[in-house]
């Protein structure tokens, strides 16, 4: 009896596993590009209407239906038509991370859009208030454009906070060294962030704000890259009770560096650089402190990377027919294993950008 029930305890929460990393099995990026991982192995998505050279988010159910996609400027919803007031939207083509979706905790019909600006322009961070229910189904962009803090870097990231139900949503400011955590409750944004002024300034002309922020799955772990002239990653430690970042370390240099991504088991962390036309991927053993060249890329540029369902990590490469594949990210070094030709995007192009979502999504 003992047996038939640590049997089922462990199918359900195989089930439950599976059906949270559901909300992040369709991708939308680049030119009209698209990937599908609701079978396991990942196929090329065709119908999707977004071009964006760099960030983007997709909103789904936890069953992994689509709901509706943004590149921080424009929403589609799941027939692929931009929505009411789905137009304008404060983010930009050019935004390393321009969308992240973020579901209200306290209903399944509300969800915001959270968007940076290019370059740290005064635009800065904002979010947008997307209601389901309007539409017949099809979703209605409800208010747009609520300013949260500017000026910022192109960089957001989402984890779960500790309590299990509320999200956190990362941010940093340009011109400065603080990291603003905005937390996402059942009654809303909370408007007031934490601030935490830990690490490198995010300074110097405006092309320095490109360049990622990644967490952890854990949510333990916020790594971050930082583009010319400091070229380098840093990585810090999250406390996702309070929202306070701290606990700085600082890995290089990686010339232009740009997209991170943790493996799945947090040991690893991932970066992507571009100097002197060299398009090479990173790893960063972080309890090491090791950092090896994994592989080139034959892409004069390759930037975001995002960590699967499947636990392999993909590589945008620009105006390429073909992802980067990390095939075995927890792995060290030469064993993680990068292909460059990694998967065919059945005749449309990767950008720079690709898709970001809460990283809890992936434990």
């Amino acid at each position: 009896m003992q047996i038939r029930f640590f049997g089922l305890l462990l199918a359900l929460c195989l089930t439950l596993s599976a059906q949270a990393q559901q909300q992040a099995s369709l991708w939308y990026f680049g030119q009209e590009a698209g990937l599908d991982f609701r079978q396991g192995a990942p196929t090329p998505l065709l119908d999707g209407k977004l071009a964006t050279y760099e960030g983007s988010s997709v909103a789904t159910t936890s069953r992994g239906q689509l709901l509706f996609y943004t590149n921080g400027v424009n929403v589609w919803n799941r027939q692929h038509q931009l929505m009411p007031n789905g137009k304008g939207l404060a983010g930009s083509k050019s935004s390393s991370q321009s969308a992240l979706v973020i579901p209200d905790p306290g209903s399944g019909n509300v969800f915001y859009i959270f968007t940076t600006a290019a370059e740290g322009s005064q635009v800065g961070m904002r979010y947008s208030v997307v209601d389901m229910t309007d539409a017949d189904g099809m979703g209605d962009v409800k208010r747009t454009n609520g300013l949260l803090i500017s000026p910022v870097a192109e960089k957001l990231a989402a984890v779960r906070h500790k309590n299990g139900r509320d999200i956190w949503v990362v941010g940093h400011r340009w011109n400065s060294n603080a990291f603003v955590s905005y937390l996402v409750t059942p009654d809303g944004v909370q408007t007031k962030p934490i601030l935490s002024n830990v690490g490198s300034m995010h300074a110097g002309p405006g092309r320095n704000a490109i360049g990622c922020m990644k967490f952890s799955p854990d949510g333990k772990k916020l790594g971050v890259a930082i583009w010319r002239e400091a070229n380098k990653v840093e990585v810090f430690d999250f406390d996702n009770a309070t929202g306070l970042v701290k606990s700085p370390k600082s890995y290089g240099p990686f010339e232009e560096a740009y997209g991170v991504e943790f493996s799945s088991d947090g040991s690893k962390l991932y970066a992507t650089s571009n100097g002197n036309g060299n398009a090479q991927i990173w790893q960063v053993d972080l309890k090491t402190g090791a950092k090896t060249s994994i592989g080139n890329s034959a892409n004069r540029k390759i930037g975001s990377m995002q960590l699967g369902p499947d636990g392999r990590i993909y590589v945008a490469r620009e105006d390429n027919p073909f992802l980067g594949i990390i095939e075995s990210p927890n792995a060290a070094g030469k064993a993680a294993k990068y292909v460059d030709d990694g998967i065919k995007l059945g005749g449309r192009r990767s950008k720079l950008g690709l898709p970001i979502f809460i990283q809890s999504y992936f434990k």
